[in-house]
């Protein structure tokens, strides 16, 4: 399929506004207007951050792919360390680096954006894309495979698609793990172009199929990151909601997972792969049901009926609890008690003589 298109070269990027002075609602606006490099790997399905459905949402207006309370201050980080990156970036490689704020997009394919970090001029004269990213100590082994240096898959795409837009041949990333210059990670790509008229092909799919036509991309993503997109936009469990009747696609789902469940119980050897399928099969039909505690559909002459009930719990979340303390210690210290668990762990010590 994708052998048919073919990716127009040496073409020059347009602007489609100078994002200087912009406020974040602004922006938003303008980025919704196609896709952006963050989004790809979302859109290809191998993001661990996010579903290719999150993106629908986010295009559509329904909800801001970037609003995640439990993240904003690991956003807020990153977005305030970007200079101090580059700088980091300029003094080990010695490329000057520059920024142009404009959002681009590509002349041909107008829902390909390019909203780039950073430009490099190299020795040679050509100019580079240059990513800031950020991260912490533990993470920095997802830019090592077996031991081998590579880019995260889903910053490899974000870098490939603004090589399309700008028309450009590399992208390097410069990557941050600590607080010192020392511990910074500095990779380095090259386009291709077979990946490229892939990459072009899935997203115009994404957006002329599933945006423009207001048509739900399907679930492909691990069971975690379907449940976690369903219960955002669904809301909460509706007890009187109506029963769902599960389509043919939906029936044929419940057919496979129960199918692979008994797999299961019957089988000393039950894949990890086979273990995913049926966690992604389980939140599919968990996605389908969204407000409903209730599913039932006919096969073969049986009846079969799925229940998602909530179970529900007073809780005080801790910052609200935190809170409590600050404003109202009396209350607290009414109300408030402290459990106690202990943990038994065996250590073995080795002589410090020996």
């Amino acid at each position: 399929m994708a052998s048919d298109l073919q990716v127009k070269c040496w073409h020059e990027p347009l602007v489609m506004v100078d994002t200087s002075d912009l406020s974040r609602e602004e922006w938003l606006q303008y980025r919704r207007r196609g896709i952006g490099g963050s989004d790809v790997a979302s859109i290809f399905g191998v993001s661990p951050f996010r579903t290719c459905r999150d993106i629908y949402y986010d295009k559509l207006g329904v909800a801001v792919v970037m609003d995640d309370e439990s993240s904003w201050v690991q956003l807020e980080m990153g977005h305030r360390l970007e200079d101090l990156v580059a700088q980091i970036f300029h003094k080990k490689t010695g490329f000057p680096v520059y920024q142009i704020k404009k959002m681009f997009y590509h002349p041909e394919y107008p829902f390909m954006l390019a909203d780039v970090d950073y430009f490099v001029k190299l020795p040679n004269g050509k100019t580079a894309i240059l990513e800031i990213k950020t991260t912490n100590y533990n993470a920095k082994d997802n830019w090592f495979l077996d031991g081998e240096e590579i880019v995260p898959v889903y910053y490899e795409l974000q870098g490939r698609h603004y090589m399309t837009v700008m028309d450009l041949d590399e992208v390097y990333f410069c990557c941050l793990y600590g607080n010192t210059e020392d511990e910074v990670i500095i990779r380095h790509i090259t386009r291709d172009r077979e990946i490229e008229e892939e990459m072009v092909f899935l997203e115009q799919y994404f957006w002329m199929d599933h945006v423009q036509k207001q048509l739900p991309p399907p679930f492909t993503e691990e069971g975690e990151l379907i449940i976690a997109t369903s219960r955002k936009y669904s809301g909460l469990a509706d007890t009187n909601a109506p029963v769902l009747s599960l389509n043919l696609a939906m029936t044929a789902a419940l057919m496979r997972y129960l199918q692979l469940r008994e797999e299961k119980k019957n089988s000393e050897k039950f894949t990890k792969q086979l273990e995913s399928e049926m966690d992604r099969l389980k939140a599919t039909l968990i996605a389908e049901m969204g407000q409903s505690c209730t599913a039932t559909c006919d096969r073969d002459g049986q009846r079969y009926m799925i229940t998602y009930n909530p179970v529900r719990k007073p809780m005080i979340e801790k910052d609200n609890l935190l809170r409590l303390k600050l404003q109202y210690p009396e209350i607290y210290e009414e109300f408030v008690t402290v459990s106690e668990s202990r943990r038994f762990h065996v250590k073995e010590l080795r002589d410090k003589a020996a």
